[in-house]
This record gives structure tokens, C-alpha cells and sequence, in this order.
């Protein structure tokens, strides 16, 4: 549904955010964008959708290059902070309103259907402002404005990371059921490995500015490749693990002075002389589409595009 290809978001004084990302995103698919903060992963978001300016590269929906008005229709996000996203002077029926009427589409039932499909019944929360809602019911007011417009996917943007932990489970439940009865694609931006491993159909993990491995969830996860989300995958909590064991040293560089090469190998393990000169493509990896960004892959066949 949609393709993502060489897309490059640059900032002034040269930081390259997205680097240069390809991918595709099915129909119906849950796909997770995972890394560190920093990596790019809102920036790819909300380039995805024309929210901020990309130097090259281009999203295609239904194979052709996308319009941005056409695109909006069919992909809506979801953002990260609730208590920001809504107007705070705008009851909730306005606010959930409001997509259609910038679309000028007609609004029938579809305001008290949205809000239904999130929990919250027009009857009891229609008239309210946000200042009476707590932050999950803020996060729901949000998704069912990115409903209205009966789209066919949903960006979400660490869309649970504000909100507590006993109310987390409650929307993330609200998004995967709306999968299910509205048959949308999810695409999660998150940097919580568990939470990607749980509800995601595929992941591909970012680091500066690039995907450097993606596969199946199972595969990424529990047969991680690149030595980046190696350490990610280590960092997470396990019963067993030596408390504090990590992979990486050093900070991640900054996205204006990316380092020649491979960009992990001054933080990387496994680095050998190669690393510092070439930059490695996605390598085929292990079964399906499993691949990752390592010279230790060299021997497998490249795939797809140079740059992931």
C-alpha cells in the first residue's frame, strides 16, 4: 500500500535524520520502527505524510508517487503526547469533527461512530473539553480523530509512552482491535522492544537515519543479525541476564557528523578494517525477508536497494 523509497530529510547545519530509508508497508500490516531516541524514527513519521520537507527520495501509495492531500485521507497519525495534541478550547465533538470538515466531507454518523469504535460514547464525552479527561481518555479523543475519515492505516507515534502503565495496555488494546474491525495497517513508532515483539507483524530498526535490519518480528527479535539491535535486544530486562550488559560503547554520533563507513563501527564490537570505509547495504539475513546492514553478512547476496 505504501512504499517508502530513498527517502532523506536533512536539517540545517547538515544532519541527515532519515538517511536514505526504503521499505514497504502491506495492507493490514502491523510494522514497527524501533531505535533509539534520536535515530529518525518520528522524522521518517511525519515525512512519511508531508508534515516536514524530505530533500529526495519519494512515498508511493497504491504504486504511484503519492499526493499529499489523496495520502492524508488514507493515513492518519496518531501523536505521541495527548495533553498536546488536543485543542484545549475545542469540545470533543469539534475536535473528532474537524478532519472533516477541512475535508469538506459530509460528517453523517461518522463523529458518533469514532468515538463509539474507542470507548467513549458520544453520549457522555461529546460535550466535554479535554481539561476533563485523563490522558488515556485524551489519547482515545485523538485516535477517534484520526478515524473519521474511515482511513485505511494509522501511523502511531510512541502513541502510549506518556500515558501510565495501567492505561497503556487499555488503548494499545483500543488499536489493535480497531485493526481488526476496521481492517487497518499499523505502523508503531516506538523505541520499547517488547511492545514492537508483541504487536507487530514486522520490524525494522533505525539507527542514524537508517534501517540497518528488518524482518518478521520473530526473526528480529530472537535472531537478531546487525550488532546494533544485538545490544537493543541485550538492554531489554531478562530473567538470567547479567544486570548492566550491553554491547555498544560510546554515545551515538551526531546526525551532522555521521561517521564514514559504517556508521555503528566506532561503537561496534565486531568492528574490522572494512568497517570504517565501506557502508555496508542490506544483506539477505536468514529466511523470508530478513536482512540486515553488516559486513559479517558480506557473503550473502545484497538485497534490494543499496541503502535501506
Amino acid at each position: 500500500m505504501i512504499a517508502v523509497r530513498d527517502l532523506h530529510v536533512h536539517y540545517r547545519g547538515g544532519a541527515r535524520a532519515v538517511d536514505g530509508v526504503t521499505f514497504d508497508w502491506k495492507p493490514g500490516e502491523v510494522l514497527g520502527v524501533v531505535g533509539e531516541s534520536g535515530c529518525g524514527k518520528s522524522t521518517l513519521a511525519r515525512a512519511m505524510l508531508g508534515l516536514v520537507p524530505s530533500a529526495s527520495g519519494a512515498v508511493e501509495l497504491d504504486g504511484a508517487t503519492a499526493d499529499w492531500r489523496a495520502l492524508r485521507r488514507r493515513v492518519q497519525m496518531v501523536f505521541q503526547d495527548p495533553y498536546q495534541t488536543l485543542n484545549p478550547r475545542m469540545r470533543v465533538r469539534a475536535i473528532v469533527e474537524e478532519p472533516l470538515k477541512i475535508s469538506g466531507a459530509p460528517p453523517g454518523d461518522r463523529v458518533e461512530r469514532a468515538l463509539e469504535d474507542v470507548g467513549l460514547p458520544a453520549a457522555r464525552f461529546a460535550g466535554r473539553y479535554p481539561h476533563e479527561l485523563s490522558g488515556g481518555q485524551r489519547q482515545r479523543v485523538a485516535i477517534a480523530a484520526s478515524l473519521v475519515l474511515d482511513p485505511d492505516a494509522l501511523i502511531c507515534d510512541e502513541p502510549v509512552s506518556m500515558l501510565d502503565v495501567s492505561v497503556r495496555a487499555q488503548v494499545l488494546k483500543v488499536l489493535m482491535d480497531l485493526r481488526e474491525s476496521r481492517s487497518l495497517a499499523l505502523l508503531f513508532i516506538t523505541h520499547d522492544l517488547g511492545l514492537a515483539w508483541t504487536l507487530c507483524d514486522r520490524i525494522a530498526v533505525m539507527y542514524l537515519g537508517r534501517i540497518v535490519e528488518q524482518g518478521s518480528a520473530a526473526q528480529v527479535i530472537e535472531h537478531p543479525r546487525h550488532p546494533y539491535t544485538q545490544a537493543l535486544v541485550a538492554a531489554v530486562p531478562a530473567p538470567g541476564r547479567e544486570r548492566g550488559a550491553r554491547l555498544l560503547g560510546g554515545e551515538p554520533p551526531d546526525a551532522s557528523s555521521i561517521p564514514p563507513g559504517c556508521r555503528l563501527h566506532p561503537r561496534c564490537p565486531h568492528r574490522f578494517e572494512p568497517c570504517d570505509s565501506e557502508d555496508p547495504p542490506l544483506f539477505d539475513a536468514g529466511e523470508g525477508d530478513h536482512r540486515a546492514a553488516c559486513l559479517l553478512l558480506r557473503s550473502a547476496r545484497p538485497s534490494g536497494s543499496a541503502r535501506a
